[in-house]
This record gives C-alpha cells, structure tokens and sequence, in this order.
C-alpha cells in the first residue's frame, strides 16, 4: 500500500477551535502527517503553548488569535494574514452549557447556531478562493466538519446528574444542521474540486470529567458497544483520511466514531 496517500507534505491546514479537547489533537494528527497548521483560538496563551509544543516537536505551525463571532476580527484577521492556498478547512469550534429544553433559554439557540453554523458559512466563504486555489495547485482541497452524534441520535437523559449537566437540545439541533450543511456544501463545491466531509465524534469526555466523574463515565461505557469512552487522539486517523488524498473520492459523508453507539 502506498503511504503517501496520507501524506499532507507541504499542505496548509486551517484549525477552528484548535486549542480545545479535541482541537488540539487534530492539530496534532494534522502536524504529525506534514501540514503547516494554523490553530485558531480566542486564548493567545493556549494557542501559543500549542505552536511551541509542535515547533519542538518538529513540526510547523503558527497561532490565528480571534474570536470567529466578530466579523471585524475574522475579516481583519484574513485581510492582513492572506492565505494564498488553504488546503485543508477543519470546522471545530464550539462553545456552550448544559441544558435540557425546560430550562433552556432562546439566546442558548441562537449562541449555538452562530458558532456552530453561521460561522462556519461565513468561514468557508471567505476561504473558499484559497480552497479553490489548493485544488488547482495541489489537487487536494477539504473541508472537514466537527459535528457530533447527538446530531444523528439524543442523549439519554437519566445518564445525567441534572439538567445543566445535560448534553443540550441546541447543541444536537446545531449539529444537525451542519451535517446537513456539510452534504449541501458537498454538492455545491465538489464541482470546483473542493471535498467536504463530517465527522461526529461520540462518548469523548475531557480529562478532568474522566478523572472527577467515575460514575458518570461507567454509565457512558454502559451505552457503548466496545464498552469504553474515546480518547481524543483516535479522532487522528479519520482527519487524517478526510484531510489528505486517501479519500480523493469522498464527499458529502458523515463519518461516526463513536464506538458503535448509533449502531445500536
């Protein structure tokens, strides 16, 4: 088999979220298979400390510090950087609480939408020209969205202590709709040569909730056919597929890796 396949040599990632639980690790996996990746992130301190732990690692990046939710930023932030090819657009951010519907409240919506949707069209937009320049170039162009199963599929409720401890309705909502998005997007820009592609991570807790809530993460494992939790390193491979020319001819899927759980 050959390897290159997977090879992102000389191809420019660009990582939303890039500092998060599983951000960094797909800047990792990202790093580790040859790309330059620009991690973004609102925490200068965080994204830093991410570029210097691959620089010392001998890999190449370097840090894109704004918040996506102000436009003057984001469009600032492209104007002056002017990202000439971008081959690879990893869709990642995300911000919000726990909550079930009766104690939701409308702007909890409309949070959720605007980093979880809106951002991402707006994002895509203005980095679609570099995308359409990779594909040129390179033949390589791919947007990947970070979705989740709980847009596929709705927590069970008695897993959890109470109801701002839930997994949201309008977190599932926003994630239904981009995987929506993303097979639309598919079949819009597949014509220029540009990829675009889901992922929906399942049971994927931090650290700390593994390290603090033993009975929450055994009810977790409970659901779960391979019987355990994902590590967020194990999102590598499947960004590394979707990223790199292993998948020339994959568009408009939503790839689960969530142990089984929408199987069942």
């Amino acid at each position: 088999m050959n390897f290159e396949l997977f090879s992102l040599s000389k191809k420019v990632a660009f990582v939303t979220g890039g500092t998060g639980h599983l951000g960094t690790e797909i800047c990792k996996g990202l790093a580790a298979a040859g790309a330059h990746v620009i991690i973004q992130g609102r925490d200068k301190t965080k994204v830093n400390t991410l570029v210097d732990y691959l620089f010392q690692n001998g890999y190449s990046a370097e840090g894109a510090i704004f918040d996506l939710l102000d436009e003057h930023s984001l469009l600032s932030y492209f104007s002056e950087r002017q990202i000439d090819k971008l081959n690879i657009l990893v869709n990642n951010a995300y911000s919000g609480t726990g909550d079930t519907i009766a104690t939701a409240t409308d702007d909890n919506y409309r949070e959720s939408y605007e980093i979880g949707l809106v951002a991402v069209q707006k994002l895509f937009k203005i980095c679609e020209p570099s995308l359409a320049k990779a594909h040129e170039n390179d033949n390589l162009a791919s947007c990947i969205n970070i979705a989740s199963m709980y847009g596929v599929v709705v927590p069970d409720q008695g897993i959890y202590d109470s109801p701002k401890g839930t997994n949201p309705p309008y977190y599932g909502a926003t994630k239904a709709a981009l995987i929506h998005w993303t097979k639309y997007a598919a079949n819009e820009f597949g014509r220029k040569g540009i990829r675009v592609n889901c992922i929906s991570p399942g049971p994927f807790p931090n650290d700390a909730i593994q390290l603090n809530s033993p009975g929450f993460i055994s009810k977790l494992e409970e659901k779960v056919p391979l019987s355990r939790v994902g590590q967020a390193e194990e999102l590598k491979g499947a960004i590394i597929f979707l990223a790199s020319n292993a998948s020339s001819y994959v568009t408009g899927i939503n790839l689960q890796i969530d142990g089984g759980w929408t199987c069942q």
